[in-house]
């Protein structure tokens, strides 16, 4: 069986975030960039799948030559080799021009299983799994939060709500899981080594047969038009208690200008 796992590289959760001016996304220069989050969720399960049947688990990152120390960190939980999609054409793309590139980027590459996170923690949009589906016309399970592999079929706990529905498919398949499905674990000193040597395949545009333009900012169908810097947080109220009975009514009448109560 072979599975693949999308990752994406994001600035830093904890991290102060700055917006460039000049073309009205996040400046990545300023910031740390790390694996995303959620993706230790999807590398996990991948890794489970590796363990438990023996599969060839490949990463496929889209960005730029920078990122390749995110490629590096993805392979040391154990996959086996990797393919980064590298060109100046992609740049800005949105989520459905992302996904058209991964879209693009896995048609040249054979998979039965491909294992996303159901959202990366800079945008948020949780679109990108479906949207690939949709362009590559394959099954898509999401908000997976267990899964399953029995031969041919792929079976899913879709979570909800309400709890969760159970939901299978016919393989190859697109599934995206949440962080409910498993506990990560770390990456060991023998696979953060063994990742520096592991197979690393970077292409352009043009060798995945992307149509650039239908990606990149300047075919982006999402676009930041205005944004402003968060107002400083103000000083909060404090109510002392000083014996006298008040503090309560004071209290309530804060509560109660606040529309608390």
């Amino acid at each position: 069986m072979k599975v693949i796992v999308p990752v994406k590289r994001v600035p830093d959760t904890a991290g102060e975030k700055n917006i460039d001016p000049n073309d009205k996304t996040v400046d990545r220069d300023g910031i740390e960039s790390v694996l995303c989050p959620i993706n230790e969720f999807s590398i996990e399960e991948a890794v489970r799948l590796k363990e438990s049947q023996g599969a060839e688990v490949k990463v496929l990152l889209m960005g730029p030559e920078s990122a390749q120390p995110i490629v590096r960190k993805a392979l040391s939980y154990g996959l086996d080799s990797a393919v980064q999609i590298t060109d100046d054409a992609v740049a800005g793309s949105d989520a459905i021009g992302t996904a058209k590139a991964i879209a693009a980027a896995l048609k040249n590459e054979e998979f039965d299983l491909v294992i996303f996170g159901n959202q990366a923690t800079d945008a948020r949009t949780c679109v990108v799994p479906a949207a690939v589906a949709e362009i590559l016309g394959l099954p898509s399970l999401t908000y997976a939060r267990h899964l399953e592999v029995d031969g041919d079929k792929v079976v899913v706990h879709r979570e909800h709500e309400e709890g969760y529905d159970v939901v299978e498919s016919t393989l190859p398949a697109i599934v995206s899981v949440v962080e409910a499905i498993n506990e990560p674990r770390y990456p060991s000193f023998k696979g953060i080594m063994a990742a520096k040597s592991k197979p690393l395949d970077v292409k352009s545009a043009a060798d995945i047969g992307l149509d650039t333009s239908e990606v990149g900012m300047a075919n982006a169908n999402a676009v930041i038009t205005e944004f402003e810097h968060r107002p400083p947080k103000e000083a909060g109220t404090i109510v002392e208690d000083d014996g006298s009975g008040a503090t309560a009514a004071q209290l309530a009448d804060w509560m109660q200008s606040k529309k608390f109560v």
